[in-house]
């Protein structure tokens, strides 16, 4: 037994010497991330931290926070109708604004890709121009504006579809589809970017390879020779949409309000902003928050398990 113990501590003392080791052999690469680090540590891990301990607690940043247990969880699910409409409204947005903006954002890539190095980095601009517009929610409040100046009710009017304009923003039947719409639009942002990135950076060596191979076709290489090389792209893809479609709430404050129509267009986070930001109840927004944090991290885990089986 005591021989057991010097050789696992020597083990460990072996290991310890290793780990220093490399970390002195690579001091350059570690101070260079060490400023990153600790921004994150302190603006992310932290902050992260203080939400999930603060969900047990009742706190309206007047007095101390009051640990009250699993109540704010409870309410939420059991008491709280708002929380649970913002929960469907939140599921059926990512459904169709992840998923559909992913593979579009990779199609539009892909096609782009082909084109004229000019050419292409001009409608790469266009489509990536949506995504950092600081008018996009005008735009859309313009086309779906309730009196027969909207553009869509007016063009309605004008093909006699309808007789009068339509309150596209204050009928529940609209808010939620409209929202989609709009989020699909402004969602090719930063991934359309990496897919860009990756596909310029697939080594076309392996395509000569993969004809000579049996390749048959573009749907074949794209699948067995340029996806598998481009796992990374695909994965930081996966996470920015996941969180995109999971965090909507600056396009539904814009443009169906704060709280919107009988809520039809409430998500977790505008939930979270209502109670964090106007009703001040930090226990409570934290709660939300914390459930978000591991819907988030759930999704992702089932992304990056799918995508890991891409092209094998």
């Amino acid at each position: 037994m005591e021989a057991t113990n010097q050789n696992l501590n020597t083990n460990k003392k072996r290991k310890r010497a290793l780990f220093w080791k490399q970390v002195k052999a690579n001091r350059t690469v570690y101070s260079m991330m060490a400023p990153y680090l600790l921004i994150f540590f302190v603006f992310t891990v932290i902050p992260v931290f203080i939400s999930f301990m603060l969900s047990f607690t009742s706190y309206d940043m007047l007095q101390m926070p009051r640990f009250i247990g699993l109540d704010n969880y409870i309410n939420l699910f059991l008491n709280d109708e708002v929380f649970i409409t913002s929960l469907r409204n939140t599921f059926i947005l990512a459904l169709f604004t992840g998923p559909i903006s992913y593979l579009l954002a990779f199609f539009f890539a892909w096609l782009i890709n082909e084109l004229p190095s000019r050419l292409r980095w001009v409608m790469t601009l266009i489509f990536y121009a949506p995504s950092i517009s600081g008018n996009a929610y005008l735009l859309w409040s313009l086309i779906f504006s309730g009196d027969m100046y909207g553009y869509a009710n007016a063009i309605l009017i004008n093909l006699g579809f309808i007789n009068e304009p339509i309150l596209w923003l204050q009928n529940t039947k609209y808010i939620l589809p409209i929202l989609i719409i709009v989020q699909l639009w402004l969602s090719l942002g930063v991934s359309f970017l990496a897919f860009i990135g990756g596909l310029q950076n697939t080594n076309k060596e392996l395509n000569e390879a993969g004809a000579i191979d049996g390749i048959q076709n573009r749907w074949q290489e794209l699948w067995y020779i340029t996806l598998p090389q481009m796992k990374p792209q695909l994965l930081f893809g996966a996470v920015m949409q996941i969180t995109a479609s999971l965090g909507i709430a600056s396009v539904s404050i814009a443009l169906a309000g704060l709280p919107s129509v009988e809520y039809a267009g409430h998500t977790i986070v505008t939930h979270l902003i209502d109670y964090g930001s106007n009703k001040m109840e930090l226990g409570y927004a934290s709660s939300i928050a914390t459930i978000l944090f591991f819907i988030m991290i759930g999704a992702n885990l089932i992304v990056q398990k799918i995508l890991r089986r891409v092209g094998s």
